[in-house]
């Protein structure tokens, strides 16, 4: 039998709290697929998807990918630097493993978030009106995914993978908001023991689903939980089979996958956490950062895989670089989490590339600010919004190469600023045919106004 209870059944159809873009399993199942994409079939998308990695706290574009090592001691990459696999084009020194794929990707070194706020305006913000970018995605897109039942637009914390990790952060920006875009389409946030994965895990053994008895048994009890508009309980039987048989529930259980992928993504040896100094305040988000984000990545890769087009991931505050109560001087800190962003983004490219996915994907890896070009007496920089680092892979962009360049000090930008509009219209010329886009029938202004803005140069083919 299945592995929900009988009061468990109303959190069954609403799977896991409004989980399935919103809509109650009647909802979802009943309204004959018209708010599903099927196979794009009549909608203006690309076959691409976006995972976009948010780097909570704001990373220094100095120790990241732009170390001006020719610049005064008290500027240049306080961890020194590494060649990269592109001639003259060094990385800081905690990246040897994004070095050696430097080909693989795009960074911009001419990147402006626009002030230094703690906040996440790059995935939500003024620019996106004020939604994550998913719920513009999935407000064309449909909130799940036809053939298999997968959000559209999915977040990813550290708890999705831990159920020790620590909480969300709150105070700085909901990750989870929709915006103009309505709660329909907000986020889907999974957790490693929530009640999704528990109410959509078939105990069935495999050689009997094929009659699917005990199955619509179970959804035989549940008729009377079903919402008036259910015009066929039959159809919606089964739909909802289908929906528990595509992976849904299995996507996000990361027990299912190849033991070899798992470890290869694994960052939780490349920091001993015991050792992270207690005197720090972020120290546990410092060692949920070190357990969690390979997981998050592979994590994203399942639901992408399975049809979710835009995933959020970010773990908790762990780039502020103040060296003050809360953070590490900028050479421990870094000592706490570039090994893991090194290792995790590396993973991911390789694994996408084995799965012939790297054209199909586009990741997205930037925080809301960068940092003083000038290191603070106490070893750390501050906030800064005038230049931050951004890094794009895959999606069928032009990759290997640096765009835009800094001023001497690593403080502003040399040539054309790259901004946050920008970033928003190239993921959005990422997920959507634009020109079909403009002439599709119920397109929010919103939407419209996120594709205005000319994409990051350089980047698109042709």
């Amino acid at each position: 039998m299945l592995s929900f209870q009988t009061r468990s059944r109303r959190e069954f159809l609403r799977v896991g709290g409004l989980a399935l873009g919103g809509l109650s399993l009647p909802q979802v199942f009943a309204r004959g697929g018209s708010s599903l994409p099927a196979a794009n079939a009549g909608k203006p998308l690309t076959d691409k998807a976006v995972i976009f990695l948010f780097l909570h706290g704001g990373p220094s574009q100095i120790e990241t990918f732009d170390p001006k090592m020719g610049a005064p001691v008290e500027t240049r990459s306080a961890t020194g630097e590494v060649k990269t696999c592109i001639p003259g084009i060094t990385f800081g020194g905690t990246y040897p493993k994004l070095a050696a794929r430097a080909d693989r990707f795009t960074v911009v070194r001419s990147f402006v978030t626009g002030d230094g706020n703690h906040d996440i305006k790059p995935v939500v913000g003024k620019d996106g009106h004020m939604a994550n970018l998913g719920s513009a995605y999935a407000s064309v897109a449909g909130g799940n995914h036809a053939a298999t039942g997968m959000p559209t637009n999915v977040a990813l914390f550290p708890q999705s993978v831990d159920p020790k990790a620590q909480p969300m952060q709150s105070g700085f920006g909901n990750f989870l908001a929709s915006g103009p875009f309505g709660a329909n389409q907000a986020p889907f946030v999974p957790g490693s023991t929530g009640a999704f994965q528990k109410n959509l895990a078939l105990t069935l053994p495999q050689e009997r689903i094929g009659d699917r008895r005990a199955l619509l048994t179970a959804f035989d009890q549940m008729k009377a939980g079903l919402d008036a508009e259910a015009d066929s309980l039959e159809g919606t039987r089964e739909k909802a089979f289908r929906l528990l048989l595509g992976g849904v529930g299995d996507a996000f259980d990361l027990s299912k996958e190849d033991p070899k992928v798992l470890a290869s993504y694994d960052t939780e040896p490349l920091v001993k956490v015991e050792k992270i100094d207690k005197k720090w305040n972020n120290h546990k988000f410092y060692a949920d950062n070190t357990r969690t984000l390979g997981k998050l990545l592979l994590l994203a890769r399942r639901c992408v895989e399975r049809g979710a087009g835009f995933v959020t991931v970010t773990t908790n505050f762990v780039w502020d670089m103040h060296a003050d109560a809360n953070n590490a001087t900028m050479t421990e800190g870094m000592g706490y989490i570039a090994p893991s962003l090194d290792h995790a983004v590396s993973a991911f490219l390789d694994d996408l590339k084995s799965r012939g996915l790297d054209d199909k994907v586009l990741l997205v890896v930037c925080g809301e600010m960068g940092r003083t070009p000038k290191i603070n007496k106490n070893g750390g920089r501050d906030h800064w919004g005038e230049l931050a680092p951004l890094l794009v892979a895959g999606g069928g962009l032009n990759m290997g190469q640096v765009l835009g360049a800094s001023n001497r000090d690593g403080g502003r930008p040399a040539t054309e600023p790259i901004r946050i509009p920008n970033l928003i219209s190239t993921v959005m010329h990422s997920l959507f045919d634009v020109g079909k886009l403009r002439v599709t029938r119920g397109v929010s202004r919103e939407l419209m106004a996120m594709t205005d803005a000319e994409p990051i140069k350089g980047l698109h083919k042709g």
